[in-house]
């Protein structure tokens, strides 16, 4: 089936899932972590980016906050890029755990497999995958330049958010170790956790993560700067690593009730990917048990609701003006 839509109609679903969401009460921030704790927990905001590079944005899309987990797609798609979708897939893995984002079990249950890059484990492994290999400086200037591109403008470490992400990252030590013990970390073990704790701090916004998340929607090439940032036929890799395990434990029943392929982050942030169509974020602090942004979630599913829209949908999608 055809189907038009216009970037009118799309605007008014925007606007009208941020009138609907902002009041939403449930949830609390990230309280293990001091620096996201303390964030006002109203700010929110939801901003979408056409392949045309057109954007709609409404509320909060302009703050600096926590990039976190989200950050583990960008750096999926630098070692992607740098090594092939076979070494990745053999290295790390594509499966969804089916567990937190921070299990400890989960490496052992898949047999000393870090699972996906998605996840706390394979986020650390492939941050010891970046090359070059064994020069710290050089790997964070890959993972940095790689985020400018994907976001098409330049994000810095939050540096209250990275002492205190820093001080509390006891679980993600355990982690790397053992992957350590297993061979699955592929440089130095303090620096590749360190890397993952620095990139969890980038502070982003709204607006830019809706430029990454349509960067992949349009195969490779962002919109707003119509750069290629990385092949067209990686995008697929990407977009199928996200559908798997964007929300973690919870990432079925997302997909089956948003149609959308997604990443949330425990910073409020939420990435999710429509390809052929459009890249959407939200922010907001409140997260739900599993870690997922109480308003992002609800705002994002409310536009792809509105404006009937999926990627099981088997709908012709044609966005005109």
């Amino acid at each position: 089936m055809k189907k038009t839509l216009t970037k009118a109609q799309i605007r008014q679903a925007v606007e009208e899932a941020y009138a609907e969401c902002k009041d939403i009460k449930g949830g609390v921030n990230a309280h293990y972590i001091p620096f996201l704790a303390n964030v006002n927990p109203d700010l929110f905001g939801i901003s979408l980016t056409l392949l045309d590079g057109t954007q709609i944005s409404v509320g909060d899309t302009e703050y600096k906050f926590g990039v976190e987990s989200v950050s583990k797609v960008l750096t999926a798609i630098l070692i992607l890029k740098q090594y092939g979708a076979e070494a990745v897939l053999k290295q790390i893995g594509a499966d969804a755990t089916g567990l937190p984002f921070n299990s400890i079990f989960a490496i052992l249950l898949e047999n000393d497999h870090p699972s996906t890059p998605l996840v706390n484990a394979g986020a650390i492994s492939a941050c010891s995958m970046v090359k070059p290999q064994g020069d710290s400086w050089g790997k964070w200037e890959a993972i940095i330049n790689n985020f400018e591109a994907l976001c098409g403008s330049r994000s810095e470490v939050l540096d209250e958010l990275y002492r205190s992400e820093s001080e509390t990252n006891f679980q993600n030590r355990s982690i790397a170790w053992l992957l350590k013990d297993y061979n699955r970390i592929y440089d130095d073990v303090p620096m590749s956790l360190d890397l993952y704790t620095r990139q969890c701090s980038i502070g982003i916004t709204a607006s830019q993560l809706a430029v990454c998340a349509g960067t992949i929607a349009n195969g490779g090439v962002n919109p707003v700067t119509k750069e290629e940032v990385f092949a067209r036929d990686l995008a697929p890799k990407i977009t199928t690593l996200i559908s798997s395990v964007g929300f973690y434990q919870n990432t079925g029943d997302w997909m089956y009730t948003s149609g959308i392929p997604a990443k949330s982050g425990v910073g409020g942030g939420v990435l999710g990917v429509l390809p052929g169509l459009l890249g959407v974020a939200a922010f907001a602090p409140p997260l739900d048990e599993a870690g997922n942004s109480v308003k992002a979630q609800a705002a994002i599913k409310s536009i792809m609701n509105k404006l009937g829209l999926g990627v099981f949908n088997g709908d012709t999608v044609e966005i005109v003006d």
